[in-house]
């Protein structure tokens, strides 16, 4: 489900995956090519939300913000696995979330980085590139193997073949609804809240 909230309507890229029982609401933008999976929220209701082109968010995850403070960004080729919540964070380009994580408000995982399954990032923490995280709370372990890397940067192209086999599979791209008196969102100076 795609809706509009206090008139900010979610955009949406050409090719994007988004089954019906996954609800994407208010100043959302996605990029092309990306996927959003069963039962994920993505709640741009307090700040903006950006997705970039080919990520994926995998089943169940859910993507808040916090008011007029943290919004949330996720860049290019991103992979969120399962179970995930972010919260006012920043997801630099190809990094890959394990699944079950948690990352709070005001962190950044840097370009490349693997974020081990089941870790807790706390607020403010900063990952720098292409670096292993895990842990509760979560530490930088240190820079990824090889093996590592492949891992982080394979996902992202499996999960663009995936959305194009459901379409394939008579499932719809995903269309945002038009409003008649659409309003900006967060970054252009929204009223709310």
């Amino acid at each position: 489900m795609i809706r509009p909230f206090q008139g900010m309507v979610p955009r949406l890229g050409s090719r994007v995956f988004v089954p019906d029982n996954a609800l994407i609401l208010g100043d959302v933008s996605i990029g092309d090519d990306a996927s959003i999976w069963f039962n994920c929220v993505i709640r741009g209701d307090v700040n903006w939300i950006r997705i970039g082109a080919r990520a994926n968010i995998q089943d169940a995850c859910c993507l808040h913000v916090s008011n007029t403070i943290w919004p949330l960004l996720i860049e290019e080729e991103v992979s969120v696995a399962h179970n995930v919540m972010l919260h006012g964070c920043t997801i630099r380009r190809g990094a890959l979330i394990g699944m079950s994580t948690t990352i709070m408000d005001g962190a950044e995982i840097g370009e490349g980085c693997l974020v081990a399954a089941g870790s807790l990032v706390r607020e403010g923490f900063q990952a720098p590139p292409h670096s292993l995280v895990a842990g509760w709370p979560a530490v930088v372990k240190g820079p990824l193997s090889d093996r590592q890397r492949e891992i982080a940067t394979s996902v992202w192209a499996r999960y663009v073949r995936y959305k194009e086999a459901y379409f394939a599979d008579g499932w719809p791209i995903a269309e945002a609804p038009n409003i008649d008196a659409p309003r900006p969102g967060f970054a252009e100076g929204h009223p709310y809240p």
